[in-house]
């Protein structure tokens, strides 16, 4: 066993401290990791865990969800320049000019946002629930913030709402288009193509499956096909690799790396364990008003 492992899993049990990791995080991190999920599912441990601190192996957003639904607990980011591009492109005054231009609009904000925009809006909502949660909404029109690419996708399957995308995007996935697709079809014409709805429109087009990266992986568990194209971030074949070892997974394009996601490292782990570092402090008012954008969207 790699000493570091060794290392972490004792200071784990001393602390009480669990470590969660996203899909996209490397293969270290998902070896050492005591939960391994997408944002949805995350945010749903994070709010479950019994343990007294906890140790967040994503970016920056995620672990200020974590510490809003589990403000008694010792929330620590590794990697403290773990950040996330969309999240930042949306501010608090832009939910607030959004509202007073479309007063009757219910405000729907990705869980890729701050704890300050998250306190700004009515409810939180991940690639997972988007769709469901906008359904659900007595509203008929919906702003829907940040993630243009995940608004048009929900506009396509709720027809009956007015969905108002705000124009940000994820750098990673917004990369990708139609070429890549028609490339990689022509290379691979007989695997399926999986895509995570942060793709552009002209991406979702032309794949088989469109869902979060939960949803392509239970997709791909429960598939006949054995061969695969995957349109998201390259760290989730680690895990369909695992689970699948009988089928054959391949990125769609190279250009689906998150440097952030890859900035974690066994090193940053052991660190933050030994020495309480990179804890996420926020505001009690801010909090409070984020917690309830992300508890209503535990409870649709």
């Amino acid at each position: 066993m790699n000493p570091l492992y060794e290392k972490i899993t004792q200071l784990k049990k001393e602390k009480n401290a669990v470590i969660l990791a996203h899909y996209y995080q490397t293969e270290g991190i998902l070896e050492i990791a005591d939960f391994v999920g997408d944002s949805f599912a995350l945010s749903k441990q994070a709010a479950l865990t019994d343990a007294d601190m906890i140790v967040f192996c994503g970016v920056r957003f995620m672990a200020e969800s974590a510490k809003i639904l589990s403000p008694g607990k010792k929330v620590l980011l590794p990697a403290q320049d773990a950040g996330c591009p969309m999240a930042d492109m949306v501010s608090p005054s832009d939910v607030k000019r959004l509202r007073a231009q479309y007063p009757d609009a219910a405000v729907v904000c990705y869980v890729n946002t701050s704890s300050q925009v998250k306190a700004e809006c009515d409810i939180c909502v991940t690639s997972s629930n988007a769709v469901k949660i906008a359904a659900s909404r007595e509203e008929q029109r919906i702003i829907f913030i940040p993630d243009r690419n995940l608004a048009h996708f929900v506009a396509r399957q709720v027809p009956e709402k007015q969905i108002i995308p705000f124009d940000g995007y994820c750098i990673v996935h917004h990369r990708i288009n139609a070429e890549d697709v028609l490339k990689a079809k022509a290379a691979m014409p007989d695997a399926k193509l999986l895509v995570h709805p942060e793709c552009p429109s002209e991406v979702i087009d032309k794949a088989d499956f469109t869902g979060s990266t939960a949803q392509i992986i239970s997709y791909a568990k429960q598939s006949l096909d054995k061969k695969f194209l995957i349109g998201t971030e390259e760290g989730i074949l680690s895990t369909l690799r695992k689970e699948n070892p009988d089928k054959e997974f391949y990125l769609l394009s190279p250009k689906l790396f998150c440097v952030n996601m890859k900035k974690t490292k066994l090193e940053d782990v052991l660190n933050a364990l030994v020495f309480d570092q990179h804890e996420i402090l926020l505001d009690a008012e801010i909090m409070r008003k984020a917690k309830q954008s992300l508890d209503r969207m535990l409870l649709a």
